[in-house]
């Protein structure tokens, strides 16, 4: 019993706890952040190679 009440009281894994929280929504955040850049620059970079394939094609006779 004694154990039950002194876990209630102790506030120090309340605290780590809420840094755990705080850091999974930061990871959350930064990964969904992360996909919509990449999914951005992925289409850059297509159309980036899509103009210089079109460039370098040899001009029809």
């Amino acid at each position: 019993m004694k154990f039950i009440k002194k876990f209630v009281r102790d506030t120090k894994a309340a605290t780590a706890i809420e840094y755990g929280l705080i850091a999974a929504l930061i990871a959350v955040a930064g990964i969904t952040a992360m996909q919509s850049v990449g999914t951005s620059v992925s289409s850059t970079f297509d159309k980036v190679n899509e103009n210089l394939n079109q460039t370098a094609a040899p001009a029809a006779p």
